[in-house]
């Protein structure tokens, strides 16, 4: 049965998100200002570590135009650039970008391309993520919900809390959910689900299965996590217990907090599950970072969160700045929040409490309100097709495809595309998940070619002239998580990458044939 909480509590909540409330109109001016100071306090924290030294952060400090005096001495970084001195710090070390020593290290692969990376999470940053999430949970408590939304359950779909030390014992690695919510506020763990116990669970099969038995236990109000898994969670609810939809055994869920890919895929699936209507807020959490939220459903985009650890900077995502291959240009220029116009697109630059300085994320973003800075994210530097300047990014692919499932009236949950070349002309070779038999891929395909056309000037440019044609082959939902499976990339945090290196296409092509022959047999 769910517990009851006094009026108390609700009023010690409500009070510790009004202390940590920022203001929810939020110039660009007035933003660049606080930047500013966040700026000169990150630079003199990490003045004397091994990272400071080597850049002059002192000297920085003693500018009078600090941030003209960061760009000219720091330079912008990549992963590949940061790595040499975070291994550092993973082996132990202390002082090297960031003070004292780094004890957590987040895993972050992003997709099932490439091996995975070691972020660095320093105190700083775990108590910056805290605070971030408070007031998002504070802001969603100013919309219509009812007060005592504050005191049920809110189930977090993260990675396992159980971390692994490397090699000599010396620091740990693991999910960022995993680290940041063994780190929850004692308070706040009287509300969080799952379990510690379930939490701890590193194989994530066994941990939603775990979930599945404790549901009618909880009383959620709220849910967490990447929409592929919170709609498998669902599913399995429901065909344990049969019901009609989600809402039967939990009646009170009102909030849904997703991130890490775009939402439109899945919401048509999601909205199936549910038995009335919720409030879906997006979230970047990344592994770098809380970097934003939705205050609202009302809201355009997310609000950047400022004054809590981070500086930001907006590199144009442009030819000037990125080679084809999206790798940035030895003399790519970033710009501030103050320079930033609406609808550009930006590939994302953080300077943290936990030692990134000037470090390209790897997405790319636009700004939908300059008054609010409130942004949307729009793909990857490295996850966007151009094979002969078409610049199809992974927002217009999202929206291509939640315009066929609208069309098709089926769910369409997972999608990738590779573009190659035949000798004769270039090809965009598309993978769709469809359950539904009676879709015909020439159908599917002439209607996601018109979609993209009227969304990509560029695309239907090309469409006219280099890029001949576009291919859709239909698969079942399955293949596709089937071959997360197999890319040992079965976990909350784990995507299916949008668009295909030539190395995984490879890989890909033998897994579908593969699949579809067992398919035949059976």
């Amino acid at each position: 049965m769910p517990t009851i909480y006094s009026k108390k509590i609700i009023k010690q909540l409500v009070n510790a998100g009004k202390r940590l409330s920022q203001p929810f109109s939020l110039t660009q001016e007035k933003a660049y200002r606080q930047q500013l100071r966040t700026l000169k306090k990150l630079l003199s924290k990490a003045e004397t570590t091994a990272y400071g030294k080597k850049y002059n952060f002192g000297k920085i400090l003693l500018s009078k135009t600090v941030y003209r005096s960061y760009q000219q001495n720091v330079p912008l970084v990549d992963y590949s650039k940061m790595h040499d001195w975070w291994q550092k710090a993973y082996n132990g070390a202390e002082n090297v970008t960031w003070p004292g020593k780094i004890e957590f290290f987040a895993l972050s692969s992003g997709t099932s391309e490439g091996a995975s990376k070691y972020i660095p999470v320093s105190q700083d940053m775990i108590k910056s993520i805290t605070r971030a999430s408070l007031r998002q949970i504070i802001s969603i408590a100013r919309t219509d919900l009812p007060k005592d939304y504050l005191t049920k359950n809110y189930l977090m779909l993260g990675g396992s809390t159980s971390l692994y030390f490397n090699n000599d014992g010396k620091t740990y690695a693991g999910d960022l959910s995993g680290i940041t919510s063994s780190h929850v506020p004692s308070w706040f763990e009287r509300f969080s689900l799952p379990s510690p116990d379930i939490r701890s669970e590193k194989n994530w099969q066994d941990k939603l299965d775990r979930m599945v038995d404790e549901a009618p236990n909880w009383d959620v109000v709220l849910i967490a996590g990447v929409p592929a898994w919170i709609q498998i969670l669902f599913e399995l609810i429901i065909k344990r217990y049969n019901l009609r939809n989600i809402h039967d055994i939990w009646p009170h869920l009102s909030v849904y907090l997703w991130g890490g890919v775009a939402i439109e895929p899945y919401k048509k699936s999601i909205n199936g599950l549910m038995g009335k209507p919720i409030m879906y807020l997006e979230t970047y959490l990344a592994s770098e970072g809380f970097v934003a939220y939705q205050t609202s459903p009302k809201s355009n985009g997310m609000k950047l969160n400022f004054k809590n650890g981070m500086f930001f900077e907006f590199v144009p995502f442009n030819e000037q700045n990125f080679d084809e291959s999206g790798h940035l240009l030895p003399k790519a220029v970033a710009l501030n929040i103050k320079q930033v116009e609406l609808d550009k697109e930006y590939a994302l630059l953080l300077t943290t409490c936990s030692g990134a300085w000037r470090y390209l994320i790897g997405d790319t973003i636009k700004f939908v309100d300059l008054e609010d800075c409130e942004i949307k994210i729009t793909g990857r530097t490295k996850h966007f097709l151009s094979v002969c300047g078409e610049h199809l990014s992974v927002d217009n692919m999202n929206k291509a495809i939640e315009q066929l499932s609208e069309t098709l009236n089926t769910p369409i949950n997972e999608f990738t595309v590779k573009g190659e070349s035949d000798g004769k002309g270039h090809i965009h070779q598309w993978y769709i998940a469809c359950n539904h038999s009676t879709v015909k891929a020439d159908f599917a395909s002439a209607k996601l070619d018109e979609y993209l056309i009227k969304l990509n000037d560029d695309y239907a440019t090309e469409r006219k002239h280099a890029l001949k044609e576009i291919r859709v082959e239909l698969l079942p939902s399955d293949t596709f998580l089937g071959w997360m499976m197999e890319q040992g990339k079965y976990g909350s945090q784990s995507k299916f990458p949008r668009v295909l290196t030539d190395a995984k296409y490879s890989e890909w092509v033998a897994y579908v044939k593969a699949h579809s022959k067992k398919s035949v047999s059976r």
